[in-house]
């Protein structure tokens, strides 16, 4: 009898308590890529018959009569979201919501975030699946691969030939990939590492006006913003012209659907023998992995791992004479030789700290292991008439890097004051850095250069962003400081103070915008930036300049006349202290005199229809050298215009056909502009077909198989049998008309 008794009290109480009432929770609902608080989302409890709204710090509190309950959380912009409410013990007090994919009705001109934005769009519309076309998704920034496609590609942006990276600073989740003092060229930027499926968003900002970007940002930076999670498994395979070959795989490993964890790994696999006579042979293995968490509702960690390994044989640069008289064909080498290998691996950790509604906290550390191996031929037989004048460049080392930022809202009268402030540093420790003149890769004929060392960049940075009624005014000052050490292995008597060398930099910068309303807003970007020189020259050359300087003002306006249309047109300048030149006979970059750019950027994007997206991006600049004669004044290789676009359709439930171009026009080859590149103008095409759980896609691309030439260099060569040195263009071939077929399953 007592048991019965003690049976129906229990059964009594878990009525009574799965009925309680007056039960309040308060949450914080936030973006899941950004980690920003959203204002206004609809949460729907007491089973659908109570709602209330998010605040614009987030917060929202409910009062649930009875549990169990299920909260919908619904937000025009952001997917639904349903969260089952057992026991008020439930700790998942922060709520994630994934952005749907954007268009361009939502995109805010006067947002802090619109760059980013305006990517996404164009991310969503075109999809990419090549890390040469992620960089081509940036408004105005060309690129030209002219090694096998297993080098870093030479970057154009704001009228600058910024090699592989000089000019442009290169990130990928804040970790820099730019190597100083590299082997090849300075700033040298491969992003081979990365698959472009895991990418989730490119952030860019054109000019140095950015308090947290600092070595190579004169004309500009881009950074890669890879997913925190994935909602599916996916497995691709693509094949193509040439013996394309592609797969990836990419598995969904922990997937909280409240946003607070997440995990994957993805690998690919590349392989192709191009268009060339002598066989590519181009392999590349890629993972990635990523695993993120909310320890509490104010610490949040992540940590994410990467490595690949390339390897490929290069056509190289062919002179225009060479094919001209019948030497070679427009696909054949002088020297069948030239090729390379090179691995990257890196670790990065994340860790951010809420301290209080106003406070936070974000610290950032990262290691990489690097190894490149690259044998060229510029010059073919202008110095050795007997072996030919192949070099190889090799580079090995490891880098280390952290950075710490404190984040401090206040509220103001009559508006918000951001204070934003950090401190890092990043330590290349160079175990090998050779130039040698080798013969068909195995025979060491020469060493021309070799040195280890290390390379020490301390930096802080701190500033405001302080609204004002309609406007904004960000004034920062960034500090750099760098510590150089050298050992020359060709030269055992030079004294270790002889090898070392040390320089400061201090880049202030000023922004205004001001909102005239919703749909207008103007700006003024002005700021100084630098581009480090290479360590062989700063140690050995105590006359060059250590940090060239870059000081540069932006002057734009972002429109948005009705929903379907943005419009961004800017004009710009900027003066440099000290240019890089290539200089071909010797196959370096060198550093030459002052220089001053001046141009304007047109972006267009246009969605008249739901399914159907237009975008595109007009860009022109004028390069000069500012000491040298007038007529001698041509910066080499500088872009004068550039344009990229494309077209979207989207059609009949699952279709897509996309069309896109790009346009360089002709510009100097040399100082007295007596040679020019030729200009080029190519088109792609896209058709897809996505459905849930499966798709397939078909491009083409240089649709109307175009004769272009993708790198261009003005360079004095010699062939075998000629008598005398020849400067003439020397290029690259761009791909003719491909076609490469994918299909995709989703699980």
């Amino acid at each position: 009898m007592k048991i019965k008794i003690a049976f129906l009290l229990a059964f009594i109480s878990g009525i009574v308590s799965a009925q309680k009432t007056g039960f309040e929770k308060q949450l914080v609902i936030k973006d899941a890529e950004h980690k920003l608080p959203i204002a206004g989302v609809l949460v729907t409890y007491n089973n659908g018959n109570s709602h209330t709204h998010s605040e614009t710090n987030g917060a929202v509190k409910i009062n649930i009569k009875s549990l169990p309950d299920t909260l919908t959380f619904s937000h025009e912009t952001y997917d639904d979201l349903k969260l089952v409410i057992t026991n008020e013990e439930n700790k998942n007090n922060v709520i994630f919501l994934e952005h749907k994919p954007f268009q361009l009705s939502e995109v805010s001109v006067v947002h802090s975030s619109f760059l980013s934005a305006i990517t996404k769009v164009d991310l969503n519309k075109f999809p990419v699946n090549s890390a040469q076309d992620l960089l081509r998704k940036v408004p105005g920034l060309f690129i030209a691969q002219h090694a096998g496609g297993g080098k870093a590609e030479q970057l154009f942006l704001r009228g600058f030939d910024a090699d592989h990276g000089t000019d442009v600073s290169v990130n990928v989740d804040g970790m820099p990939v730019n190597i100083v003092s590299h082997a090849h060229g300075q700033g040298y930027s491969d992003l081979h590492f990365v698959i472009p499926e895991t990418v989730n968003n490119i952030d860019f900002g054109k000019g140095a006006y950015y308090m947290d970007r600092g070595d190579f940002n004169t004309a500009g930076y881009v950074d890669f913003k890879t997913f925190d999670k994935l909602n599916n498994s996916t497995i691709k395979l693509e094949g193509g012209s040439f013996n394309t070959k592609r797969i990836l795989g990419m598995f969904n490993i922990m997937n909280d659907p409240s946003g607070k964890s997440g995990a994957y790994l993805a690998a690919e696999y590349n392989y192709s023998d191009g268009p060339f006579d002598v066989k590519q042979n181009f392999n590349r293995v890629n993972i990635f992995g990523k695993y993120n968490k909310w320890i509490t509702d104010n610490d949040y960690f992540n940590i994410q791992f990467s490595t690949f390994n390339s390897s490929w044989n290069a056509s190289g640069q062919i002179p225009e004479r060479a094919v001209a008289e019948g030497i070679i064909s427009r696909w054949g080498s002088i020297d069948p030789t030239e090729g390379g290998n090179t691995s990257r691996t890196n670790l990065q950790m994340n860790f951010k700290h809420i301290i209080s509604s106003t406070e936070q906290i974000d610290a950032m550390a990262w290691y990489s292991k690097y190894n490149f191996n690259l044998f060229s031929n510029f010059t073919f037989y202008l110095n050795d008439k007997d072996h030919g004048d192949e070099i190889q460049q090799t580079d090995g080392r490891n880098i280390y890097g952290t950075e710490l930022k404190y984040t401090k809202n206040f509220s103001t009268s009559n508006g918000t004051l951001d204070w934003i402030s950090g401190i890092g540093f990043r330590n290349d420790d160079i175990s090998t850095l050779q130039l040698n003149h080798v013969y068909h890769r195995d025979l060491l004929l020469d060493k021309l250069a070799d040195v280890t060392g290390t390379e020490t960049n301390m930096h802080a940075f701190t500033g405001v962003i302080w609204q004002t009624g309609k406007w904004t005014i960000n004034p920062a000052l960034r500090l750099d400081h760098f510590i150089f050490n050298m050992h020359d292995l060709l030269n055992l008597e030079q004294l270790p103070s002889e090898q070392s060398s040390e320089a400061t930099r201090l880049s202030p910068k000023l922004n205004f915008s001001f909102a005239q309303n919703d749909n207008v807003m103007w700006f003024l970007k002005t700021g100084m930036g630098f581009h480090s020189n290479d360590m062989r020259v700063v140690v050995t050359n105590k006359d060059q300049k250590t940090l060239p300087y870059s000081i540069g003002g932006d002057f734009g306006v972002r429109l948005h006349p009705f929903s379907s249309l943005i419009i961004t047109p800017t004009i710009w300048y900027l003066d440099l202290q000290q240019e890089f030149v290539y200089v071909g006979d010797e196959a370096v970059v060198e550093p030459s005199g002052k220089s001053r750019r001046y141009g304007a950027d047109l972006g267009i994007r246009f969605q008249p229809f739901k399914n159907f997206y237009l975008n595109a991006d007009i860009n022109y600049s004028h390069a000069r050298f500012i000491d040298e004669e007038k007529g001698q004044d041509y910066i080499p290789l500088a872009p004068i215009i550039t344009s990229t676009g494309s077209a979207n359709w989207d059609f009949l439930n699952g279709f897509s056909l996309g069309l896109q171009y790009r346009y360089m026009g002709a510009r100097p080859a040399t100082e007295d502009d007596t040679i020019r590149t030729k200009a080029y103008f190519v088109n792609d095409l896209m058709l897809s077909y996505n459905r849930q759980k499966w798709g397939a896609n078909l491009q083409f691309s240089n649709l109307f198989n175009v004769k272009w030439n993708e790198a261009q260099f003005a360079t004095e060569t010699q062939l075998k049998n000629e008598p005398e040195p020849i400067t003439d263009l020397t290029y690259t071939p761009g791909n003719p008309f491909g076609i490469k077929a994918g299909v995709y399953y989703k699980f």
